[in-house]
């Protein structure tokens, strides 16, 4: 397992930052551990982590949820709450994936400042970015809507 700085090392990637819609956004800073989405899937399938998908409804509608992961939108009022529940404690390894790695790493930061000592981004998400592919990028199976049971 690596942090997210030693993934994007390795990539050989440096920016910090990244244009969207003209505008430039700062990429949050997330040091704790990180997994790639085929490692994600491997733990999530074998029960070694608990993998949340913490994006919104319609991007779940659009392309669905990593096999293994549990959706719980990050959005709402009591996530730390529905999170606690799922994993029974604090200190369960929960990873957290989103579409590229943004709400992941902010996400990643507030949950360990509340107390969660096991926290590990996907930076790639999803959909991908700067850390690389992501999940549907690179050919990991997909749970739709339809097919989707919590």
């Amino acid at each position: 397992m690596l942090n997210r700085r030693q993934l994007i090392v390795g990539l050989g990637i440096a920016v910090p930052a990244a244009a969207v819609g003209g505008r430039a956004y700062l990429r949050p800073t997330f040091d704790g551990d990180a997994l790639t989405p085929s490692q994600a899937h491997e733990m999530a399938v074998s029960g070694d982590i608990f993998l949340i998908d913490i994006r919104r409804p319609d991007e779940w509608t659009a392309t669905g949820s990593g096999e293994g992961a549990v959706r719980i939108d990050l959005r709402v009022d009591d996530f730390e709450d529905q999170l606690l529940a799922l994993a029974g404690n604090k200190d369960a390894p929960i990873a957290l994936i989103c579409a590229a790695g943004v709400r992941s790493a902010r996400l990643s930061n507030r949950l360990m400042a509340a107390g969660f000592t096991q926290i590990i981004d996907v930076p790639e998400g999803m959909t991908g970015g700067i850390y690389g592919p992501g999940w549907i990028n690179t050919g990991l199976p997909v749970v739709r809507d339809a097919e989707y049971a919590q």
